[in-house]
């Protein structure tokens, strides 16, 4: 059977940027297998090593930021002026995790609690083999949640980035094997939805970690699921974020931070503001001031300078996000940014002109757009009262105050429902998820 080659094709100008082949089956299973026994010897390093590699890693990463920005941008289709925001907020999550990574790993006593002539304690151990499958929006910052903490834990990773950002994933890969980290432990494999499902099934991987479409991650669940072990899982998936200005917000701030956390990256990200609603008594003031600001955004090639709208990732995304609107107009919303202003935005191109629609219907209130679109809606008054009871209502993983769009690595980052199942980051659980626990219990006097 002839090898099947995967194209990347540069969003902006649909020209192929790099090809990359896949493995076969026995291929793929001659990886694994070499992680597996890699691993052994890996989790016999003192984790203080692991630690100091780790940091020696952060440096090697640091010095390509300089050829990072535009191999990324041709690749997803960011503006480049926007590229060193993910250099910075990637090595901002390396360092929070390599600076819990001791005392997170540490064993547990319990010698406070112990018998007389008995000594308790709990261990943390690795996993084994993880796969962390990556998505193409934010392919360093979502990566590094999931790849670095598992190698300092004791880990072998299997790295699959997105067809859209192959590179990312080589460029991390060499960074750690830079540092010192195996080859083994850190494999980078380009492989197919059928590849992946394969690798998934194989017994010697023990967990998963997923970024992606609420459809992709409920067939990684299921692959899972049906696999010869009891394959563990983490899914970080979509959502509709949503925003509420209230009538004491300070509406410049306000505006600027909305415009932002709905139009950075073109809306594609998870935690992008989807949909708004706003206090009666400021509605007519915030949707202008929304508007306007909106109107100022330049839209354009990525790769040159003052550029801060860059088109979606593929022609079928952007057909998709235009039907979403004209759907949501046929319903009954109002656009409220004349196309005009955007003359990039042409159909048969990936270009999409920003667009604010007042009053949604519920159903586009539900579904995820991934693209420069936010609903708003006029939302009525309010006690402080029951704004704090909603608050406490709220079945979501963050609630911000005065931001959005940004993930703390000291915080956990999860989702509820359909947003997915799992944690990445924060000191409680980013390195209980990618190890388990291994209870000893010994009587030292037997007489």
């Amino acid at each position: 059977m002839a090898p099947v080659i995967q194209t990347t094709i540069t969003p902006h100008s649909q020209e192929p940027y790099v090809t990359r082949t896949y493995p076969s089956q026995g291929e793929l299973d001659k990886f694994i297998q070499n992680a597996a026994l890699a691993q052994k010897a890996w989790s016999a390093v003192p984790v203080e090593e692991r630690i100091a590699i780790g940091r020696k890693f952060t440096d090697e990463f640091r010095q390509m930021s300089d050829e990072i920005p535009l191999e990324l941008t041709l690749q997803m289709g960011r503006p480049v002026s926007q590229g060193a925001g993910e250099i910075r907020g990637f090595l901002e999550r390396a360092n929070y995790m390599l600076d819990i990574a001791a005392t997170s790993l540490a064993d547990v006593s319990l010698e406070s609690t112990d018998k007389p002539g008995f000594r308790r304690y709990i261990k943390r151990v690795p996993l084994g083999v993880v796969l962390v499958i990556a998505p193409w929006n934010f392919p360093y910052l979502v990566s590094i949640n999931s790849v670095l903490p598992a190698i300092i834990a004791g880990n072998a990773v299997l790295l699959k980035p997105s067809p859209q950002t192959p590179l990312t994933a080589e460029r991390f890969a060499l960074a750690l094997t830079r540092a010192g980290v195996p080859k083994d432990i850190i494999q980078v494999i380009h492989m197919s939805p059928e590849l992946t499902t394969h690798a998934i099934s194989n017994r010697s991987i023990d967990f998963v970690s997923f970024t992606g479409s609420v459809q992709g991650g409920r067939a990684v669940a299921k692959s899972a699921a049906v696999a010869a072990g009891f394959t563990g899982v983490a899914l970080e998936l979509g959502g509709k974020d949503p925003a509420y200005v209230r009538p004491d917000a300070d509406l410049n701030y306000t505006v600027a931070e909305l415009v932002d956390g709905a139009f950075f990256n073109s809306g594609q990200s998870c935690c992008s503001v989807e949909r708004i609603y706003v206090h009666e008594s400021v509605y007519e003031a915030f949707v202008n001031k929304f508007v306007a600001t909106t109107e100022t955004y330049r839209l354009g090639d990525p790769t040159l300078p003052g550029i801060n709208l860059g088109p979606v990732v593929s022609l079928a995304s952007a057909e998709r996000i235009r039907k979403q609107v004209a759907d949501a107009v046929n319903a009954g919303a109002r656009p409220l940014i004349p196309e005009s202003l955007f003359p990039q935005a042409k159909i048969g191109t990936t270009y999409i002109a920003p667009q604010v629609l007042v009053d949604p219907t519920s159903h586009y209130e539900q579904e995820e757009t991934f693209g420069p679109v936010v609903g708003i809606q006029k939302s009525n008054p309010e006690s402080e009262e029951a704004f704090l009871k909603f608050v406490d209502g709220l079945e979501t993983g963050t609630v911000f105050l005065n931001r959005c769009d940004y993930l703390d690595p000291a915080l956990a980052w999860c989702g509820v429902k359909d947003s997915g199942h799992g944690v990445s980051l924060s000191k409680l659980v980013r390195y209980d998820q990618l190890t388990r626990a291994k209870s000893v219990h010994m009587k030292i006097k037997t007489s």
